[in-house]
């Protein structure tokens, strides 16, 4: 957050210099495309994430995992079917992100940290960054099945897997499925125990009408709606155009299908909270101040996932706690995984 609050300076001052005006009266789209890439203070930002990846040790990489299905993802230049398999090989974690920007945006922090005990998977869920299919699926089942296919190609037999918010579902579905191949599971800020209630009350506290309006932003004054709930910080001096450049950047690819994604949520449908607990280990991370899924239901969802569920809170942290405070969000993880104190 405060690279990103450097970069808004940095940009407001070439802006002035240019005498752009910090208050945009087009599109966000327009405007965004009418930004010069050195001015992007988006693409100046992607770039410093992908050099944090590379330097990781992780490469950029596309595979077919069916006739329909495209993935895109972060992961060792090595594979594992080329490994040398032995007792010093590390073992497998997947990173699944949340509803918003791609992979590389949510996870640079953690992605540095357990690539040294780990081989680290950061794979891009369908119709995010560089995925994509023909099938009409949008579930979120789908997209855990496109996850576990993406593995499977790629060798990886047994592995942890961590997701936050929307990736948590998902994580949640991969381990319910998948209990011989889920070693442990995080979830983390994520409503899985979602009831229809729980998306009117969301609605309400945007003060929006349509969840579309806040998972999906389309105006700089939408994004700050969205932070607002997401980050403990508050963004209120963000100028507009660093705003509106982050939601064309980000935000404006495969809108469509996006929404799609959004209607196809098996869960959120009734009062109900549709789970089962899970055969595996499982660690709930939570934000104490998320204003996204209040920390109320992070207590219920402990109860529902059965006796081997241990809960995290951590304090002075909203929707995003791998970003917002990566160090004891890491070591809580480290700890669970490895079983060590």
């Amino acid at each position: 957050l405060r690279e990103i609050l450097l970069i808004s300076k940095i940009t407001s001052v070439e802006h002035k210099k240019l005498h752009i005006s910090p208050k945009i009266t087009s599109s966000p789209a327009t405007y965004g495309a009418m930004l010069p890439q050195l001015l992007s203070p988006a693409y100046l930002y992607g770039g410093y994430l992908r050099r944090a990846f590379i330097s990781s040790g992780l490469s950029s990489q596309t595979i077919g995992i069916d006739g329909e299905t495209t993935i895109h993802f972060w992961g060792p230049r090595t594979p594992k079917t080329d490994q040398t398999q032995n007792s010093t090989q590390k073992p497998s974690l997947v990173l699944i992100h949340g509803f918003g920007p791609m992979a590389l945006w949510q996870w640079r922090q953690q992605v540095q940290f357990f690539c040294h005990h780990f081989d680290v998977y950061v794979p891009d869920l369908v119709f995010f960054g560089g995925s994509t299919t023909g099938s009409s699926e949008r579930s979120e089942i789908f997209q855990a099945v496109s996850v576990g296919k993406l593995l499977e190609r790629l060798g990886v037999q047994r592995f942890y897997v961590v997701g936050t918010s929307y990736g948590g579902i998902v994580a949640y579905h991969m381990a319910r499925m998948w209990p011989e191949k889920v070693e442990k599971v995080v979830i983390a800020s994520s409503g899985v125990n979602m009831r229809r209630r729980d998306n009117e009350a969301l609605l309400k506290r945007a003060n929006l009408e349509k969840i579309e309006e806040l998972m999906l932003p389309a105006t700089a004054e939408q994004l700050r709606t969205l932070l607002s709930l997401s980050v403990s910080k508050r963004f209120h001096l963000l100028p507009d155009f660093f705003l509106s450049d982050f939601v064309h950047k980000l935000y404006s690819q495969n809108r469509k299908e996006k929404m799609e994604l959004l209607k196809g949520l098996t869960l959120g449908r009734d009062d109900k909270a549709n789970i089962s607990p899970l055969l595996q280990e499982v660690l709930i991370v939570w934000g104490d101040c998320d204003k996204i899924f209040p920390s109320e239901m992070a207590t219920e969802l402990k109860v529902l996932l059965g006796g081997k569920t241990r809960l995290e809170v951590i304090k002075n942290t909203s929707h995003v706690p791998q970003i917002e405070c990566p160090g004891q969000f890491n070591n809580v993880i480290r700890c669970f995984l490895t079983g060590s104190s």
